[in-house]
């Protein structure tokens, strides 16, 4: 036998000697799921996870999270129905939760990356990406204008990378262009480049009270039966000016981060989401899985070098939603964008 692999998997010193792809907590963003109250609330679909209170819960889990390592953090709201509106005008309230809570944060931690959302859902009562016209079109240009104020208001209080999940068309040169006008020439826009209309959303939904009140977001989110069309979006996105390119969801779509990763020298952000973490959570529950080993594993597949190279995993974007409890070394940390 002229070849003979297993030569070298025969000890873990071996194993180790010749691993070809690791994560560690540096590569992670976690999502933080936040609301107005103080008391954690606990998400039903997405077990281990939390609404943290935006003040003393918020603070204590970042904590634990620098313990171990994670430094980088994405803000999820949950905002309170009575500011919701059709054209989702709390996105850019200064005094609204998300510039609260980037404030809060850069004052305890100020070495810290924070990652924010832009995109109207959490703040639309059509729970909608985008403005809603009366015969249900989303509409793009009055959408990416109320982005420009959004993003705008977010590197006001601080964020470091603003990372837009709407898929509005011409977004990213919009916002550069915002935030450029602001002085925020040093603010980074993290694109989610392909976002695919994704039925792995569900959990996370729940956790924002965030799902459409009509229709589904497929006039906009990219068609899962869809590979070329990716490469739009990152030519795109690139010649406007992104600093890091996302795909969401992550695992099911490992073609799609080899795709980018061939066609740009960006770097690669994955989001593994909430579908994604709630089904390993499951499996595990019920003992079919070993649920630590999976979630390592899942994690790992979006590092591989001939995926991801020099690119950043989150387990984040965010960009799909979250995860799990803390341990030495990389283990569990949730999940979202794997540079992200």
């Amino acid at each position: 036998m002229a070849k003979h692999p297993r030569r070298n998997r025969k000890s873990p010193a071996l194993r180790a000697a010749f691993q070809e792809t690791s994560i560690s907590p540096a590569n992670f963003v976690l999502p933080l799921f936040i609301h107005e109250g103080e008391e954690d609330a606990p998400i039903g679909a997405m077990p281990g996870c939390y609404r943290l209170g935006w003040r003393h819960g918020l603070l204590d889990e970042v904590y634990k999270a620098r313990d171990v390592g994670v430094n980088s953090f994405v803000l999820f709201p949950k905002v309170p129905d009575a500011l919701k509106s059709p054209t989702g005008d709390e996105a850019y309230n200064d005094n609204g939760l998300v510039p609260r809570t980037i404030r809060l944060l850069k004052d305890k931690f100020p070495d810290i990356v924070i990652y924010t959302d832009v995109a109207l859902d959490p703040y639309s009562s059509d729970g909608h990406d985008g403005i809603v016209r009366e015969d249900g079109v989303i509409m793009n240009d009055e959408t990416v204008y109320q982005l420009c104020k959004q993003t705008v208001s977010q590197a006001r209080a601080g964020a470091d990378v603003v990372s837009p999940s709407d898929m509005m068309d011409g977004r990213i040169g919009a916002l550069r262009s915002a935030l450029d006008a602001e002085g925020f020439h040093d603010v980074s826009i993290m694109s989610y480049t392909a976002k695919y209309a994704s039925s792995f959303y569900g959990p996370f939904r729940e956790a924002l009270d965030s799902n459409p009140r009509f229709g589904d977001k497929k006039t906009y989110q990219m068609n899962p039966a869809n590979y070329r069309e990716a490469l739009i979006e990152t030519a795109a996105d690139e010649a406007e000016g992104a600093d890091i390119l996302l795909v969401k969801p992550g695992l099911p779509y490992l073609d799609i981060i080899r795709l980018l990763r061939d066609n740009s020298a960006l770097p690669i952000a994955a989001y593994q989401v909430s579908g994604e973490y709630s089904m390993i959570k499951a499996a595990g529950a019920l003992g079919m899985v070993d649920e630590q080993k999976v979630m390592m594993e899942s994690l790992m597949c979006g590092r591989h070098p001939d995926l991801l190279r020099a690119s950043s995993c989150c387990g984040a974007v965010r960009h799909g939603a979250q995860v799990v409890k803390y341990s030495r070394g990389p283990a569990a940390i949730p999940a979202l964008h794997a540079i992200v």
